[in-house]
């Protein structure tokens, strides 16, 4: 094994990146039938990494994958896999890592000799700085949110509490949010009600007169940025939180809106579909909270991406889709 390569962790083996491999019949490829996990670390210690892996077990709980690997052992494989990376990390590198659990092999090929049985566990660990290449100008300009005509998937048909892999809506919103005319359009999902859900891969807040408020979690990913915003930053900085559902004239006639996500943290929304929200510009609220976040983590969130995309090759991440990014440059 080239202790030059990336390693793998699966199914209780490390192996190199370009090795691990899931059989054309598991579940994942035919019916998107994984949960998943996706985490990051501040100064390349993990943050709410067991808040990850109980989400992740919840959702393999529900669906009922016959996964025998407890919480601890998945905690302990992954520091493993950091251990086994960490050295082919830069200094200024954090691990952001992708964990996935499917449910293995379908009945029907199941006497295929060769092939794994069971569940798959996968645990990757690449440089944060991939998933957040060209975000840095997003912290002064904000985002514009697009609501596109695909809609949040409610918690009636598909729970999107269980962070799962059938998210083809999420890639048709992106592309809708991309034929828009300008930069920056980000998608943004209303429920089969109109109100306002969550992006493709984020939580959405506004705030009016003080208080950041936030769609309900019946039909989103409530996701662990989200809580941390809610129940440690703005108690921490005395600001008031409510849970509400929310329409589009509220984001319209809010005084700032963010989006939160694992990778970036906090995003400023500084327009909806091309109107202004507030000055138009990246309100003081949000300053507020991603700098007690920064101070927190040890990390200026912004200066940091800031700094990576200032050191990034032209050629990286290319003309291809990303998960936050559709358009091609």
């Amino acid at each position: 094994m080239s202790s030059s390569a990336r390693i793998v962790y699966f199914n209780g083996k490390l192996v190199p990146e370009t090795e691990a491999k899931i059989s054309i019949y598991d579940s994942a490829l035919m019916f998107g039938d994984m949960v998943f996990e996706m985490t990051r670390s501040f100064n390349k210690k993990q943050f709410k990494l067991r808040e990850h892996i109980d989400r992740l077990y919840a959702g393999v709980k529900i669906l009922r994958i016959p996964l025998q690997m407890t919480p601890e052992e998945m905690e302990r494989a992954c520091y493993e896999t950091i251990e086994a990376n960490d050295h082919l990390f830069a200094e200024d590198d954090e691990h952001r890592l992708m964990i996935d659990v499917s449910r293995g092999l379908l009945g029907i090929y199941q006497g295929i000799e060769g092939l794994h049985k069971g569940p798959n566990v996968i645990i990757a660990d690449f440089p944060l700085r991939w998933t957040v290449a060209g975000m840095s100008g997003l912290f002064e300009t904000g985002i514009n949110a697009v609501i596109t005509s695909q809609r949040a998937i409610p918690a009636a048909l598909l729970d999107p509490k269980i962070k799962n892999r059938s998210r083809i809506h999420y890639l048709m919103a992106n592309i809708e949010a991309s034929q828009m005319e300008g930069d920056n359009n980000w998608a943004l999902l209303l429920d089969p009600d109109g109100f306002v859900a969550e992006g493709t891969g984020d939580n959405f807040f506004i705030i009016k007169n003080g208080v950041v408020i936030t769609p309900e979690g019946r039909n989103i990913l409530r996701g662990i940025s989200r809580d941390y915003v809610m129940d440690e930053l703005c108690p921490q900085l005395g600001i008031p939180v409510v849970e509400k559902n929310i329409e589009p004239y509220d984001v319209y006639t809010a005084d700032e809106a963010f989006m939160t996500g694992t990778p970036f943290c906090m995003l400023p929304v500084t327009s909806l579909n091309g109107n202004v929200i507030g000055t138009g510009k990246v309100g003081d609220v949000f300053k507020q909270i991603i700098n007690r976040w920064s101070v927190n983590s040890g990390v200026d969130i912004f200066k940091q991406i800031q700094t990576w995309d200032a050191s990034r090759a032209p050629s990286i991440g290319g003309s291809a889709p990303t998960p936050y990014r559709f358009k091609s440059k």
